[in-house]
């Protein structure tokens, strides 16, 4: 057993400083003194796969990362970690606990997790360890880590077994509800413009300093076609993690910071908009482009035509929200938007379909992710 500031301080020192995840009763006592200690900054995830997209996000933005989760939880990090880490070729520092490990009782939900849990991190072509017991194995087992991402630019795990870290007290202030935000309703009832009149909108408004993550799907490989930008990311998996990675470049940046978002995205991963609600980040604008439908499917219909996207970003913190389905409305959501500070949000109905010849990003992930954090860094 090692006290948590025993790894946590000479993982600081080597630059791993910003945390995120989803609590786990192994966890416990790291994450109490993450949280306590005002050297190091932790970003509470709704889901274990937001906290990949926000850590994923802070890379971006220069930090170094930890994502912090239960082996349960494991299961719903394998997209962003398949789809998202892996193409763009982005590292994070894992803590995965080892609940059901074999040999000792635990609940029944552990019973196959357990075991499998190294095994998974093998499928996923995630190098692991298990979490350090003693205070002398720290300094090789973050050497490895270190020396694991530095390679191969993917992330690298500790399995937490129970009884890791020594007890912790937490020290965290209670939240409170924030001022109710503004919503405005700057709908007209007539023909939805396409996705790509209102990206074509966007890229006349959007600020040439701001950074841009583009949902998977149309939403990238139009703007793509549009014009390919340096202070563009397109992402080409990860479905519904947009707005979580665009809040970890915004908690990390002073740049505007726009999501663009779909519907279908935005559903997956609901979660996440209560956790940019809560943190607030004033420099963050989370565009949802509505058409109904999964439109790189074949057009299969969304259930967003009964969801109020602009009201449950007020209800979950948002400092304002818009909702439009012109290209004039959008145009005044996105100026007022821009003018203040937020984080905001922009519900846009608009058509399904898209361009008869619509290609991909020519650009490959890795080049994508680097020319990006080259971009937030200049």
């Amino acid at each position: 057993m090692i006290k948590a500031d025993d790894f946590l301080m000479p993982a600081r020192d080597a630059g791993y400083d910003f945390f995120t995840g989803v609590p786990c009763s192994f966890l416990t006592e790291i994450i109490n003194r993450v949280i306590s200690d005002t050297s190091l900054d932790y970003v509470g995830a709704a889901s274990e796969g937001e906290a990949v997209a926000i850590a994923s996000g802070a890379w971006l933005a220069g930090r170094k990362t930890v994502v912090m989760c239960q082996n349960s939880g494991l299961g719903n990090t394998v997209n962003p970690l398949t789809s998202l880490n892996h193409p763009f070729r982005i590292p994070t520092m894992m803590i995965v606990t080892w609940r059901g490990q074999p040999g000792i009782t635990d609940e029944p939900q552990h019973e196959l997790m357990g075991p499998i849990t190294p095994e998974l991190l093998d499928t996923m072509r995630i190098p692991h360890a298990v979490f350090p017991q003693s205070e002398d194995e720290i300094p090789d087992a973050l050497a490895l880590a270190r020396k694991t991402m530095d390679e191969t630019d993917l992330p690298f795990a500790f399995i937490m077994p129970k009884g890791s870290v020594a007890p912790e007290k937490l020290d965290e202030s209670p939240r409170t509800l924030p001022p109710r935000g503004t919503l405005t309703d700057f709908s007209e009832g007539g023909a939805r413009p396409t996705r790509y009149e209102a990206l074509e909108c966007h890229l006349a408004h959007v600020p040439a300093t701001a950074g841009v993550i583009a949902s998977t799907g149309k939403s990238g490989r139009e703007l793509f076609t549009l014009d390919d930008r340096d202070q563009h990311l397109y992402q080409v998996g990860s479905m519904g993690c947009s707005s979580g990675m665009a809040l970890g470049v915004a908690l990390n940046s002073d740049r505007k910071v726009i999501a663009l978002d779909g519907d279908g995205a935005v559903l997956m991963k609901m979660g996440a908009l209560a956790t940019v609600g809560a943190y607030r980040p004033k420099n963050m604008i989370h565009i949802v482009l509505d058409n109904g439908v999964h439109d790189s499917t074949g057009g299969q219909s969304t259930v967003s035509a009964s969801v109020e996207f602009a009201e449950i970003a007020i209800s979950s913190g948002y400092v304002s929200a818009a909702k439009c389905d012109s290209i004039d409305g959008f145009a005044k959501a996105y100026s007022a938007a821009l003018a203040a500070d937020g984080p905001h949000l922009i519900h846009m109905r608009i058509q399904p379909g898209s361009l008869d010849v619509l290609g991909r990003p020519t650009v490959k992930p890795p080049e994508v992710a680097r020319r990006f954090r080259t971009f937030l860094a200049g």
